[in-house]
């Protein structure tokens, strides 16, 4: 279904009516699109139902009677067949899968069997594609996070062997048939500091387990041990270490490690990609890197090649690590009267090739942030260049234009999507520091739940999907209550966003292909951009030893009570 947009014009910046296209299932918790654009899950308080997203007509339901979806996740794992990751209200995740018209419950991760021992996911991630997904678990006050491989290859056998007919709708599950089980890679949870302390062996040479504990021990000192939630980001490969030249074997877009960092660390924790030994399932894994901050960590971003870690820590500084370095970025620090970072993404600011993700290169990485008082920056850093920091929204005076959602739009070039608490959505354009257009439903309705909207982005039809409520107050019928609407925002479809619109292209992720190079070239090929690159770096360090006199004062100024030296 195809509807034109209604445009109003309040002052210069132009407001944009959602057309209505469909009604919603009772309570509809979460959507998600897959990645080829086909269809649109919808989660709600009876299961989950697949929609093609052009014609939006339901192809595919899952019910349980008293079951109620809060979370769902869709990826493609093979030509027709797709993955659903999704946790209920009680904190069970569960893995399906769309095939043929139907969706069958693959696995259960956290199977409840004793009522004492109530294992609670608190997040699930899916890895585009398929091959692995990581589950945050917490059960009697502790919390882990595992990280499980599937196995797409015989689940794509198991289901040529299920009947091609529709399933009953009634039905949650197929009771008949027994699906090939996940497989447990890893157990990570908050790395202690290991007894004994730090020591040094006869040579003088100091093992990894005591490069942990030191900066464990730091953790400690500072009173911020890691506790609480943790948050993981599947890394690709980059090149970083030898062993990688292996990951042209495995399947396109596997990962090779997960980063991880737990509430009220300075580290960030890197685990490399390995099944469990079968006899020590439930062993932790130790991590392979550990990148060090001075501050705590309070929230984290990867860009699309993962090439790129965005750390926003305590006092308000922003640090980003080049995993093919080993080494920070830079360090830019937001303006100190603001509050804390609350989220940072990354923002695609134009084209972006697989080469430039692979190879050592001097490109601009930008980062939108946004700050716990509703401030937002964009912040700009490169390898031989000196970062550039703007301010796109002041701290609003009312706090019902906090900023509750910013989302980068990829097939728009520097636009992020950005819902506030009132209900007002709008597009911004992060480059030049201006609203493009406001977004909103009919005056009938309004944004379901403007501190947590239901919604998702269809790339590829460059579409926005979001759900809709009646707003009583705003209308004078008499009806006591109407069907939630989802709305469909193409945005193609109007002349003010076309001018932003740039090819679609599939991410960057699913274009790199390891080089097939061994130590030797990698090396090379690390020495010429040193050699290409020599000029920029020393017009860096000069930079740099001409900024440190007023990062010192900056830093006495937040510090009052620190001795000048």
């Amino acid at each position: 279904m195809k509807a034109t947009c209604k445009a109003e014009k309040f002052g210069e910046i132009t407001t944009l009516e959602l057309p209505g296209a469909s009604e919603l299932p009772a309570n509809t918790n979460c959507l998600a699109c897959s990645e080829d654009g086909r269809y649109l899950c919808v989660g709600h308080s009876q299961g989950l139902s697949v929609w093609c997203a052009s014609s939006l007509i339901r192809v595919a339901e899952w019910l349980q009677e008293g079951l109620e979806i809060t979370f769902v996740q869709m990826t493609k794992m093979a030509e027709n067949t797709y993955l659903l990751g999704t946790v209920d209200d009680m904190g069970v995740a569960r893995v399906f899968a769309h095939h043929s018209d139907g969706i069958h419950l693959l696995s259960v991760i956290n199977i409840m069997e004793d009522v004492n021992k109530r294992s609670i996911c608190l997040t699930l991630e899916l890895l585009a594609g398929g091959h692995c997904g990581a589950v945050a678990i917490s059960c009697n006050d502790a919390v882990w996070l595992e990280v499980y491989q599937f196995p797409t290859a015989a689940w794509l056998e198991e289901f040529e062997m299920v009947p091609s007919q529709k399933q009953d709708p009634n039905l949650a599950g197929d009771s008949s048939v027994k699906w090939s089980p996940v497989t447990l890679m890893m157990k990570v949870t908050p790395p202690k500091l290991p007894a004994g302390g730090v020591t040094e062996d006869p040579l003088g040479t100091v093992h990894r387990t005591d490069y942990l504990a030191h900066f464990l021990a730091l953790d400690a000192v500072t009173g911020s041990s890691p506790q609480g939630r943790c948050t993981q980001h599947f890394l690709l490969p980059c090149g970083q270490f030898p062993d990688e030249s292996e990951a042209h074997l495995q399947p396109a877009g596997m990962p090779v490690a997960v980063a991880v960092w737990w509430t009220g660390s300075h580290n960030l924790l890197q685990y490399s990609l390995q099944k469990a030994p079968k006899n020590k399932p439930d062993v932790a894994s130790m991590p392979d890197v550990l990148w060090p901050n001075a501050k705590e960590i309070l929230c984290s971003a990867v860009s699309r090649c993962t090439r790129y870690v965005a750390l926003g820590l305590d006092d308000a500084l922003v640090c980003v690590w080049d995993r093919r370095s080993g080494a920070p970025l830079s360090m830019v620090a937001v303006p100190a009267e603001n509050s804390t970072l609350l989220r940072m993404q990354f923002v695609d600011c134009g084209p972006m090739s697989a080469a430039d993700c692979h190879f050592f290169t001097a490109e601009m990485v930008h980062l939108l942030v946004l700050c716990e008082n509703g401030a937002m920056y964009t912040v700009a850093t490169g390898q031989g260049t000196q970062s550039c920091r703007v301010q796109l929204v002041e701290r609003p005076k009312d706090p019902k234009d906090l900023t509750t959602i910013t989302m980068s739009v990829p097939h728009l070039r520097g636009v992020s999507l950005v819902v506030q608490r009132s209900g007002k959505m709008f597009l911004l354009d992060v480059i030049n520091k201006a609203t493009v257009c406001f977004l909103a439903p009919p005056t009938s309705y309004r944004v379901a739940s403007p501190c947590n909207p239901v919604y998702a982005l269809n790339t590829k039809q460059q579409a926005l999907f979001i759900r809709g409520d009646w707003d009583s107050i705003c209308s004078a019928s008499s009806e006591e209550s109407r069907q939630s609407q989802l709305f469909v925002f193409h945005f193609g479809h109007s002349e003010i966003i076309k001018q932003y619109l740039v090819a679609h292209e599939d991410f960057p992720q699913q274009q790199i292909t390891q080089s097939h190079v061994n130590l030797d070239e990698m090396c090379n090929l690390y020495l010429q951009q040193r050699v290409l690159s020599a000029d920029e770096r020393n017009k860096a360090a000069a930079q740099t030893w001409e900024q440190l006199p007023e990062i010192a004062a900056t830093l006495q100024q937040r510090q009052p009570g620190c001795r000048q030296l």
